[in-house]
Protein backbone atom coordinates (compact mmCIF):
# COMPACT_ATOMS: atom_id res chain seq x y z
CA UNK A 1 0.00 0.00 0.00
CA UNK A 2 1.32 3.40 -0.92
CA UNK A 3 2.43 5.71 1.84
CA UNK A 4 0.58 8.87 2.71
CA UNK A 5 3.55 11.06 1.86
CA UNK A 6 3.11 10.05 -1.78
CA UNK A 7 -0.43 11.37 -1.70
CA UNK A 8 -0.79 14.31 0.64
CA UNK A 9 2.16 16.68 0.71
CA UNK A 10 3.80 17.45 3.03
CA UNK A 11 3.53 14.22 5.10
CA UNK A 12 1.84 14.72 8.45
CA UNK A 13 1.22 11.23 9.85
CA UNK A 14 1.49 12.33 13.48
CA UNK A 15 -0.07 15.32 15.17
CA UNK A 16 2.53 16.69 17.63
CA UNK A 17 1.90 15.87 21.29
CA UNK A 18 1.92 19.52 22.24
CA UNK A 19 -1.08 20.10 19.97
CA UNK A 20 -2.94 17.13 21.46
CA UNK A 21 -2.19 18.40 24.95
CA UNK A 22 -3.43 21.88 24.08
CA UNK A 23 -6.69 20.49 22.66
CA UNK A 24 -7.45 18.38 25.72
CA UNK A 25 -5.98 20.78 28.25
CA UNK A 26 -7.88 23.84 27.11
CA UNK A 27 -11.20 22.67 28.55
CA UNK A 28 -10.31 24.03 31.97
CA UNK A 29 -9.15 27.31 30.44
CA UNK A 30 -12.49 27.75 28.69
CA UNK A 31 -14.45 27.07 31.84
CA UNK A 32 -12.53 29.79 33.61
CA UNK A 33 -13.43 32.23 30.84
CA UNK A 34 -17.08 31.17 31.02
CA UNK A 35 -17.13 31.56 34.78
CA UNK A 36 -15.94 35.13 34.40
CA UNK A 37 -18.76 35.83 31.94
CA UNK A 38 -21.32 34.44 34.38
CA UNK A 39 -20.43 37.00 37.03
CA UNK A 40 -22.65 39.51 35.23
CA UNK A 41 -26.34 38.72 35.66
CA UNK A 42 -28.09 38.15 32.38
CA UNK A 43 -31.04 40.35 31.47
CA UNK A 44 -34.40 38.58 31.64
CA UNK A 45 -35.69 37.30 28.30
CA UNK A 46 -39.08 38.89 28.94
CA UNK A 47 -37.41 42.29 29.43
CA UNK A 48 -34.88 42.12 26.60
CA UNK A 49 -37.47 41.01 24.04
CA UNK A 50 -40.46 42.83 25.59
CA UNK A 51 -42.66 39.76 25.89
CA UNK A 52 -46.14 39.93 27.39
CA UNK A 53 -46.92 37.22 29.94
CA UNK A 54 -49.71 34.81 29.05
CA UNK A 55 -52.84 34.48 31.16
CA UNK A 56 -51.47 31.73 33.38
CA UNK A 57 -51.85 31.20 37.10
CA UNK A 58 -49.09 32.21 39.51
CA UNK A 59 -47.42 29.49 41.54
CA UNK A 60 -48.74 29.25 45.13
CA UNK A 61 -47.64 27.49 48.31
CA UNK A 62 -50.54 25.11 47.79
CA UNK A 63 -49.11 24.11 44.42
CA UNK A 64 -45.62 23.53 45.85
CA UNK A 65 -47.09 21.44 48.65
CA UNK A 66 -48.90 19.23 46.13
CA UNK A 67 -45.72 18.59 44.14
CA UNK A 68 -43.70 17.81 47.27
CA UNK A 69 -46.32 15.24 48.24
CA UNK A 70 -46.40 13.76 44.74
CA UNK A 71 -42.63 13.43 44.28
CA UNK A 72 -41.99 12.58 47.96
CA UNK A 73 -38.19 13.05 47.92
CA UNK A 74 -37.13 16.64 48.76
CA UNK A 75 -34.32 16.73 46.20
CA UNK A 76 -36.87 16.14 43.42
CA UNK A 77 -38.57 19.50 44.13
CA UNK A 78 -36.28 22.53 43.92
CA UNK A 79 -37.33 25.94 45.24
CA UNK A 80 -34.00 27.44 46.34
CA UNK A 81 -33.10 30.26 43.89
CA UNK A 82 -29.42 29.21 43.92
CA UNK A 83 -30.36 25.67 42.85
CA UNK A 84 -32.83 26.88 40.22
CA UNK A 85 -30.53 29.45 38.58
CA UNK A 86 -28.94 26.99 36.15
CA UNK A 87 -32.35 25.79 34.97
CA UNK A 88 -33.41 29.37 34.22
CA UNK A 89 -30.48 30.21 31.93
CA UNK A 90 -29.56 28.67 28.60
CA UNK A 91 -26.07 27.39 27.79
CA UNK A 92 -25.30 30.32 25.50
CA UNK A 93 -26.34 32.82 28.20
CA UNK A 94 -28.69 34.60 25.83
CA UNK A 95 -32.00 33.71 27.52
CA UNK A 96 -33.03 33.80 31.18
CA UNK A 97 -36.36 33.11 32.84
CA UNK A 98 -37.49 33.43 36.45
CA UNK A 99 -39.00 30.07 37.34
CA UNK A 100 -39.49 29.51 41.06
CA UNK A 101 -39.89 25.75 40.86
CA UNK A 102 -38.04 22.82 39.25
CA UNK A 103 -39.57 19.35 39.32
CA UNK A 104 -37.56 16.15 38.74
CA UNK A 105 -39.91 13.21 38.12
CA UNK A 106 -38.49 9.68 37.86
CA UNK A 107 -41.41 7.96 36.15
CA UNK A 108 -43.90 8.57 33.37
CA UNK A 109 -46.69 8.36 35.95
CA UNK A 110 -45.17 11.26 37.88
CA UNK A 111 -44.92 13.35 34.70
CA UNK A 112 -48.55 12.50 33.99
CA UNK A 113 -49.70 13.60 37.46
CA UNK A 114 -47.67 16.82 37.21
CA UNK A 115 -49.20 17.79 33.87
CA UNK A 116 -52.71 16.82 34.93
CA UNK A 117 -52.41 19.14 37.93
CA UNK A 118 -50.83 21.97 35.94
CA UNK A 119 -53.46 21.75 33.21
CA UNK A 120 -56.31 21.80 35.75
CA UNK A 121 -54.77 24.78 37.53
CA UNK A 122 -53.59 26.68 34.43
CA UNK A 123 -49.90 26.54 35.36
CA UNK A 124 -47.47 26.83 32.45
CA UNK A 125 -44.52 24.42 32.22
CA UNK A 126 -41.17 24.23 30.42
CA UNK A 127 -39.79 20.74 29.71
CA UNK A 128 -36.00 20.61 30.01
CA UNK A 129 -33.43 17.94 29.24
CA UNK A 130 -29.70 18.70 29.25
CA UNK A 131 -30.38 22.40 28.55
CA UNK A 132 -27.97 22.45 25.59
CA UNK A 133 -30.41 24.06 23.14
CA UNK A 134 -29.31 27.07 21.13
CA UNK A 135 -32.58 28.90 20.43
CA UNK A 136 -33.98 29.46 23.93
CA UNK A 137 -36.44 26.58 23.72
CA UNK A 138 -35.43 24.79 26.92
CA UNK A 139 -35.63 27.60 29.49
CA UNK A 140 -38.60 29.58 30.86
CA UNK A 141 -39.49 32.99 29.51
CA UNK A 142 -41.36 33.99 32.66
CA UNK A 143 -42.12 31.86 35.74
CA UNK A 144 -43.06 28.59 34.05
CA UNK A 145 -42.49 25.46 36.13
CA UNK A 146 -39.44 23.59 34.84
CA UNK A 147 -39.99 19.84 34.42
CA UNK A 148 -36.51 18.34 34.24
CA UNK A 149 -35.94 14.88 32.74
CA UNK A 150 -32.64 14.39 34.59
CA UNK A 151 -33.97 11.46 36.65
CA UNK A 152 -35.75 9.76 33.74
CA UNK A 153 -32.46 8.05 32.96
CA UNK A 154 -33.12 4.31 32.78
CA UNK A 155 -32.38 2.00 29.86
CA UNK A 156 -35.50 -0.13 29.47
CA UNK A 157 -34.50 -2.69 26.85
CA UNK A 158 -31.91 -3.39 24.16
CA UNK A 159 -32.56 -5.89 21.37
CA UNK A 160 -29.03 -6.95 20.43
CA UNK A 161 -30.18 -8.57 17.20
CA UNK A 162 -32.33 -5.82 15.69
CA UNK A 163 -30.39 -3.00 17.36
CA UNK A 164 -33.50 -1.35 18.82
CA UNK A 165 -32.94 0.51 22.09
CA UNK A 166 -35.76 1.58 24.42
CA UNK A 167 -34.86 4.09 27.13
CA UNK A 168 -36.24 6.94 29.20
CA UNK A 169 -35.97 10.46 27.84
CA UNK A 170 -33.38 11.70 30.34
CA UNK A 171 -30.60 9.34 29.28
CA UNK A 172 -27.49 11.30 28.26
CA UNK A 173 -26.53 10.68 24.63
CA UNK A 174 -22.89 9.86 25.37
CA UNK A 175 -23.85 7.43 28.15
CA UNK A 176 -26.15 5.58 25.76
CA UNK A 177 -23.42 5.38 23.15
CA UNK A 178 -20.94 4.00 25.68
CA UNK A 179 -23.45 1.38 26.78
CA UNK A 180 -24.12 0.36 23.18
CA UNK A 181 -20.39 0.09 22.48
CA UNK A 182 -20.29 -3.02 24.68
CA UNK A 183 -22.60 -4.68 22.15
CA UNK A 184 -20.76 -3.27 19.09
CA UNK A 185 -23.64 -0.86 18.41
CA UNK A 186 -23.79 2.94 18.38
CA UNK A 187 -26.25 5.80 18.58
CA UNK A 188 -27.26 7.05 15.11
CA UNK A 189 -26.52 10.67 16.01
CA UNK A 190 -23.48 12.44 17.41
CA UNK A 191 -23.43 16.02 18.70
CA UNK A 192 -20.85 18.32 20.20
CA UNK A 193 -23.05 18.41 23.33
CA UNK A 194 -23.24 14.61 23.60
CA UNK A 195 -21.85 14.63 27.14
CA UNK A 196 -24.79 16.70 28.41
CA UNK A 197 -27.76 16.47 26.03
CA UNK A 198 -30.62 14.06 26.69
CA UNK A 199 -32.09 11.72 24.10
CA UNK A 200 -35.58 13.10 24.82
CA UNK A 201 -34.35 16.60 24.03
CA UNK A 202 -32.61 15.31 20.89
CA UNK A 203 -35.89 13.81 19.71
CA UNK A 204 -37.98 16.83 20.72
CA UNK A 205 -35.74 19.15 18.70
CA UNK A 206 -35.04 16.65 15.89
CA UNK A 207 -31.32 17.15 16.48
CA UNK A 208 -29.14 16.51 13.42
CA UNK A 209 -25.50 16.42 14.32
CA UNK A 210 -22.24 15.38 12.78
CA UNK A 211 -23.17 12.13 11.06
CA UNK A 212 -26.60 12.75 9.59
CA UNK A 213 -24.92 12.31 6.19
CA UNK A 214 -24.42 8.62 7.02
CA UNK A 215 -27.27 7.68 9.34
CA UNK A 216 -30.08 10.07 8.41
CA UNK A 217 -32.37 12.14 10.66
CA UNK A 218 -34.26 11.09 13.76
CA UNK A 219 -37.46 11.05 11.74
CA UNK A 220 -36.05 7.85 10.26
CA UNK A 221 -34.17 6.26 13.17
CA UNK A 222 -36.74 6.82 15.94
CA UNK A 223 -39.02 3.77 16.00
CA UNK A 224 -41.40 4.97 18.69
CA UNK A 225 -42.01 7.43 21.53
CA UNK A 226 -43.94 7.61 24.74
CA UNK A 227 -45.25 11.10 25.44
CA UNK A 228 -47.44 12.75 28.05
CA UNK A 229 -50.03 15.21 26.72
CA UNK A 230 -50.97 18.49 28.37
CA UNK A 231 -53.94 16.95 30.22
CA UNK A 232 -51.76 14.17 31.67
CA UNK A 233 -52.82 11.47 29.22
CA UNK A 234 -49.99 9.06 28.39
CA UNK A 235 -49.67 8.37 24.67
CA UNK A 236 -47.97 5.01 24.16
CA UNK A 237 -46.40 4.81 20.68
CA UNK A 238 -43.29 3.05 21.99
CA UNK A 239 -43.08 0.46 19.23
CA UNK A 240 -39.74 -1.15 18.33
CA UNK A 241 -40.94 -2.34 14.95
CA UNK A 242 -39.21 -1.05 11.83
CA UNK A 243 -42.43 -1.46 9.85
CA UNK A 244 -45.85 -0.49 11.19
CA UNK A 245 -48.27 0.89 8.62
CA UNK A 246 -51.38 1.11 10.81
CA UNK A 247 -52.96 4.56 10.77
CA UNK A 248 -51.20 7.87 11.30
CA UNK A 249 -47.56 7.82 12.39
CA UNK A 250 -48.20 9.82 15.56
CA UNK A 251 -44.65 9.62 16.88
CA UNK A 252 -43.59 12.06 14.16
CA UNK A 253 -45.66 14.80 15.86
CA UNK A 254 -43.29 14.77 18.81
CA UNK A 255 -40.04 14.69 16.81
CA UNK A 256 -39.09 18.34 16.42
CA UNK A 257 -42.11 19.89 18.16
CA UNK A 258 -39.90 21.09 21.04
CA UNK A 259 -42.16 19.99 23.88
CA UNK A 260 -45.10 22.10 22.71
CA UNK A 261 -47.41 19.15 21.95
CA UNK A 262 -46.37 16.79 24.73
CA UNK A 263 -43.43 15.80 26.90
CA UNK A 264 -41.45 12.84 25.55
CA UNK A 265 -40.77 10.42 28.43
CA UNK A 266 -39.34 7.42 26.56
CA UNK A 267 -37.84 6.67 23.16
CA UNK A 268 -37.34 3.61 20.97
CA UNK A 269 -34.50 4.12 18.51
CA UNK A 270 -32.71 2.00 15.93
CA UNK A 271 -28.97 1.75 16.58
CA UNK A 272 -26.58 0.83 13.74
CA UNK A 273 -23.55 -1.48 14.08
CA UNK A 274 -20.45 0.20 15.44
CA UNK A 275 -17.73 0.53 12.75
CA UNK A 276 -14.54 -1.47 13.22
CA UNK A 277 -12.41 1.20 11.57
CA UNK A 278 -12.66 5.01 11.60
CA UNK A 279 -10.36 7.30 9.61
CA UNK A 280 -10.23 11.08 9.81
CA UNK A 281 -8.50 13.47 7.39
CA UNK A 282 -8.08 17.23 7.83
CA UNK A 283 -7.52 19.20 4.63
CA UNK A 284 -6.61 22.74 3.61
CA UNK A 285 -8.48 24.30 0.66
CA UNK A 286 -8.10 27.65 -1.11
CA UNK A 287 -11.73 28.38 -2.02
CA UNK A 288 -15.28 27.21 -1.37
CA UNK A 289 -15.78 25.99 -4.94
CA UNK A 290 -13.00 23.45 -4.34
CA UNK A 291 -14.83 22.23 -1.24
CA UNK A 292 -17.94 21.55 -3.30
CA UNK A 293 -15.97 19.61 -5.91
CA UNK A 294 -14.15 17.65 -3.23
CA UNK A 295 -17.47 16.71 -1.65
CA UNK A 296 -18.84 15.59 -5.01
CA UNK A 297 -15.81 13.34 -5.54
CA UNK A 298 -15.96 12.01 -1.96
CA UNK A 299 -19.49 10.71 -2.50
CA UNK A 300 -18.37 8.86 -5.62
CA UNK A 301 -15.06 7.48 -4.37
CA UNK A 302 -15.83 6.84 -0.69
CA UNK A 303 -19.47 5.84 -1.09
CA UNK A 304 -20.76 3.66 1.71
CA UNK A 305 -17.90 4.42 4.15
CA UNK A 306 -18.27 8.23 4.08
CA UNK A 307 -19.67 9.19 7.51
CA UNK A 308 -18.94 12.92 7.83
CA UNK A 309 -17.94 15.83 5.64
CA UNK A 310 -17.50 19.07 7.58
CA UNK A 311 -16.17 22.44 6.49
CA UNK A 312 -14.75 25.34 8.51
CA UNK A 313 -13.69 28.78 7.32
CA UNK A 314 -10.52 30.59 8.33
CA UNK A 315 -12.34 32.74 10.90
CA UNK A 316 -13.73 29.77 12.83
CA UNK A 317 -10.29 28.17 13.07
CA UNK A 318 -8.73 31.47 14.14
CA UNK A 319 -11.37 31.59 16.87
CA UNK A 320 -10.34 28.27 18.47
CA UNK A 321 -6.69 29.28 18.14
CA UNK A 322 -7.14 32.66 19.82
CA UNK A 323 -9.82 31.85 22.39
CA UNK A 324 -9.09 28.22 23.31
CA UNK A 325 -5.34 28.11 22.59
CA UNK A 326 -5.74 25.23 20.14
CA UNK A 327 -3.23 24.78 17.34
CA UNK A 328 -4.24 24.01 13.77
CA UNK A 329 -1.98 21.25 12.36
CA UNK A 330 -1.90 22.93 8.91
CA UNK A 331 -0.76 26.32 7.77
CA UNK A 332 -3.28 29.11 7.22
CA UNK A 333 -5.95 28.44 4.54
CA UNK A 334 -9.21 30.18 3.63
CA UNK A 335 -11.10 26.91 4.26
CA UNK A 336 -10.64 23.53 5.92
CA UNK A 337 -12.38 20.20 5.43
CA UNK A 338 -12.82 17.33 7.88
CA UNK A 339 -13.56 14.00 6.18
CA UNK A 340 -14.43 10.89 8.18
CA UNK A 341 -14.89 7.33 6.96
CA UNK A 342 -16.36 4.47 8.99
CA UNK A 343 -16.49 0.83 7.98
CA UNK A 344 -15.85 -2.78 8.77
CA UNK A 345 -12.45 -3.32 7.14
CA UNK A 346 -9.65 -0.97 8.17
CA UNK A 347 -7.26 -1.83 5.36
CA UNK A 348 -9.98 -1.56 2.71
CA UNK A 349 -11.29 1.73 4.10
CA UNK A 350 -7.87 3.35 4.34
CA UNK A 351 -7.00 2.30 0.81
CA UNK A 352 -10.18 3.94 -0.48
CA UNK A 353 -9.47 7.08 1.53
CA UNK A 354 -5.88 7.29 0.30
CA UNK A 355 -7.01 6.93 -3.30
CA UNK A 356 -9.54 9.70 -2.74
CA UNK A 357 -6.89 11.97 -1.18
CA UNK A 358 -4.51 11.26 -4.05
CA UNK A 359 -7.20 12.17 -6.55
CA UNK A 360 -8.31 15.47 -4.96
CA UNK A 361 -4.72 16.65 -4.48
CA UNK A 362 -2.74 15.32 -7.40
CA UNK A 363 -5.32 14.77 -10.15
CA UNK A 364 -7.93 17.51 -9.70
CA UNK A 365 -5.67 19.75 -7.53
CA UNK A 366 -8.57 20.73 -5.26
CA UNK A 367 -6.79 20.17 -1.94
CA UNK A 368 -3.51 21.93 -1.15
CA UNK A 369 -2.44 20.31 2.11
CA UNK A 370 -3.69 17.75 4.62
CA UNK A 371 -3.12 15.27 7.41
CA UNK A 372 -4.47 11.81 8.10
CA UNK A 373 -4.88 10.82 11.75
CA UNK A 374 -3.19 7.53 12.64
CA UNK A 375 -5.17 6.50 15.75
CA UNK A 376 -8.22 7.25 17.91
CA UNK A 377 -6.47 9.96 19.91
CA UNK A 378 -5.59 11.88 16.78
CA UNK A 379 -9.11 11.37 15.44
CA UNK A 380 -10.47 13.03 18.57
CA UNK A 381 -7.88 15.80 18.37
CA UNK A 382 -8.95 16.72 14.85
CA UNK A 383 -12.65 16.48 15.70
CA UNK A 384 -12.10 18.80 18.68
CA UNK A 385 -11.08 21.57 16.27
CA UNK A 386 -14.53 21.35 14.71
CA UNK A 387 -16.66 20.52 17.73
CA UNK A 388 -15.28 23.23 20.01
CA UNK A 389 -15.84 26.20 17.72
CA UNK A 390 -19.06 27.02 19.61
CA UNK A 391 -17.09 27.21 22.87
CA UNK A 392 -14.50 29.49 21.36
CA UNK A 393 -17.14 31.87 20.03
CA UNK A 394 -18.67 32.30 23.49
CA UNK A 395 -15.39 33.69 24.81
CA UNK A 396 -15.82 36.73 22.52
CA UNK A 397 -18.79 37.83 24.65
CA UNK A 398 -22.20 37.57 22.95
CA UNK A 399 -22.88 35.17 20.08
CA UNK A 400 -25.65 35.70 17.50
CA UNK A 401 -26.13 32.10 16.38
CA UNK A 402 -27.82 30.92 13.18
CA UNK A 403 -28.47 27.43 11.90
CA UNK A 404 -29.37 27.60 8.21
CA UNK A 405 -30.12 24.96 5.58
CA UNK A 406 -29.37 25.93 1.98
CA UNK A 407 -28.58 24.38 -1.39
CA UNK A 408 -24.88 23.55 -0.98
CA UNK A 409 -23.80 25.77 -3.88
CA UNK A 410 -25.16 28.79 -1.95
CA UNK A 411 -23.99 27.71 1.49
CA UNK A 412 -21.12 30.16 1.96
CA UNK A 413 -22.52 33.04 -0.11
CA UNK A 414 -24.67 34.04 2.86
CA UNK A 415 -21.60 34.35 5.08
CA UNK A 416 -19.87 36.56 2.52
CA UNK A 417 -22.91 38.83 2.10
CA UNK A 418 -23.40 39.15 5.85
CA UNK A 419 -19.71 39.95 6.40
CA UNK A 420 -19.98 42.77 3.90
CA UNK A 421 -23.16 44.04 5.55
CA UNK A 422 -21.72 44.03 9.09
CA UNK A 423 -18.25 45.39 8.30
CA UNK A 424 -16.27 46.32 11.41
CA UNK A 425 -19.31 46.48 13.69
CA UNK A 426 -18.71 42.96 15.06
CA UNK A 427 -15.84 40.92 16.48
CA UNK A 428 -16.29 37.97 14.11
CA UNK A 429 -18.57 36.64 11.42
CA UNK A 430 -17.76 33.00 10.71
CA UNK A 431 -19.27 30.05 8.89
CA UNK A 432 -18.82 26.31 9.33
CA UNK A 433 -21.02 23.24 9.33
CA UNK A 434 -22.23 19.99 7.85
CA UNK A 435 -21.62 20.40 4.15
CA UNK A 436 -22.79 16.83 3.58
CA UNK A 437 -26.39 17.80 4.39
CA UNK A 438 -26.33 21.48 3.42
CA UNK A 439 -26.28 22.83 6.99
CA UNK A 440 -24.51 26.13 7.68
CA UNK A 441 -23.71 27.34 11.19
CA UNK A 442 -23.34 31.09 10.80
CA UNK A 443 -22.12 32.91 13.91
CA UNK A 444 -21.56 36.58 14.69
CA UNK A 445 -19.93 37.76 17.91
CA UNK A 446 -19.61 41.06 19.74
CA UNK A 447 -18.40 42.02 23.25
CA UNK A 448 -22.01 42.23 24.49
CA UNK A 449 -25.57 42.05 23.21
CA UNK A 450 -26.28 44.96 20.86
CA UNK A 451 -29.72 45.64 19.38
CA UNK A 452 -28.16 47.57 16.49
CA UNK A 453 -26.11 44.54 15.47
CA UNK A 454 -29.17 42.30 15.81
CA UNK A 455 -31.05 44.73 13.58
CA UNK A 456 -28.38 44.40 10.91
CA UNK A 457 -28.59 40.60 11.04
CA UNK A 458 -32.34 40.05 11.37
CA UNK A 459 -34.50 39.82 9.35
CA UNK A 460 -31.85 40.12 6.60
CA UNK A 461 -30.50 36.62 7.23
CA UNK A 462 -33.98 35.07 7.10
CA UNK A 463 -35.00 36.99 3.99
CA UNK A 464 -31.80 35.94 2.22
CA UNK A 465 -32.35 32.30 3.20
CA UNK A 466 -35.95 32.33 1.99
CA UNK A 467 -35.00 33.93 -1.33
CA UNK A 468 -32.51 31.10 -1.93
CA UNK A 469 -34.98 28.30 -1.06
CA UNK A 470 -33.44 27.49 2.31
CA UNK A 471 -34.70 26.86 5.83
CA UNK A 472 -34.14 29.24 8.75
CA UNK A 473 -33.55 26.26 11.05
CA UNK A 474 -31.71 23.19 9.85
CA UNK A 475 -31.35 21.32 13.15
CA UNK A 476 -31.57 23.63 16.19
CA UNK A 477 -35.33 24.17 16.05
CA UNK A 478 -37.24 27.45 16.39
CA UNK A 479 -37.50 27.72 20.17
CA UNK A 480 -38.08 31.22 21.48
CA UNK A 481 -35.71 33.11 19.21
CA UNK A 482 -36.96 32.05 15.78
CA UNK A 483 -40.67 31.34 16.27
CA UNK A 484 -41.81 34.63 14.73
CA UNK A 485 -39.76 33.98 11.57
CA UNK A 486 -41.29 30.62 10.69
CA UNK A 487 -43.13 32.20 7.74
CA UNK A 488 -39.80 32.51 5.93
CA UNK A 489 -39.73 28.70 5.69
CA UNK A 490 -43.34 27.54 5.92
CA UNK A 491 -46.49 28.48 3.98
CA UNK A 492 -49.47 30.20 5.68
CA UNK A 493 -51.48 27.00 5.26
CA UNK A 494 -48.81 24.90 6.97
CA UNK A 495 -48.52 27.36 9.88
CA UNK A 496 -52.30 27.46 10.29
CA UNK A 497 -52.46 23.66 10.50
CA UNK A 498 -49.67 23.64 13.10
CA UNK A 499 -51.59 26.15 15.23
CA UNK A 500 -54.73 23.98 15.00
CA UNK A 501 -52.74 20.93 16.11
CA UNK A 502 -51.36 22.88 19.06
CA UNK A 503 -54.88 23.99 20.04
CA UNK A 504 -56.18 20.42 19.78
CA UNK A 505 -53.46 18.79 21.89
CA UNK A 506 -52.85 21.67 24.33
CA UNK A 507 -56.02 23.81 24.48
CA UNK A 508 -54.79 25.95 27.40
CA UNK A 509 -51.31 26.41 25.91
CA UNK A 510 -49.48 25.34 29.07
CA UNK A 511 -46.74 23.33 27.27
CA UNK A 512 -43.61 25.38 26.64
CA UNK A 513 -45.43 28.66 25.92
CA UNK A 514 -43.83 31.45 23.84
CA UNK A 515 -41.96 28.85 21.76
CA UNK A 516 -41.94 27.29 18.26
CA UNK A 517 -45.10 28.86 16.77
CA UNK A 518 -45.90 32.56 16.16
CA UNK A 519 -48.21 34.22 18.64
CA UNK A 520 -47.64 31.58 21.30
Amino acid sequence: MRLLRHLIKPLRFVIPNEIINKVHGSVRHFRICTANLRCTELELTSVRYQVKRGDYAVLSEKDVKFFKTLLSEPQHVLTDPSEIAGFNTDWLRTCRGKSQLVLKPKTTREVSEILKYCNNNNLAVTPQGGNTGLVGGSVPVFDEIVISTQLLNKIIHLDKISGSLVCQAGCVLQNLDQCLAKENLMMPLDLGAKGSCHIGGNVSTNAGGLRLLRYGSLHGSVLGVEAVLANGEVLDCLSSLRKDNTGYDLKQLFIGSEGTLGIVTAVSILCPPRPNAVNVAFLGVNNFENILETFKISKRMLGEILSAFEFMDRGSMQCVQQNLSLDIPLRDYPFYILVETSGGNGEHDQEKLLEFLDHVQNVDELVTDGILAKDLTENETIWALRERIAEGLMVDGYCYKYDISLPVVKLYSLVEDLKERLGDAVTRCVGYGHLGDGNLHLNVTSPKYDEKILGLIEPFIYEWTSQHNGSISAEHGLGFKKKDYIHFSKSPGAIDLMLKMKKLLDPKGILNPYKTLPGQ
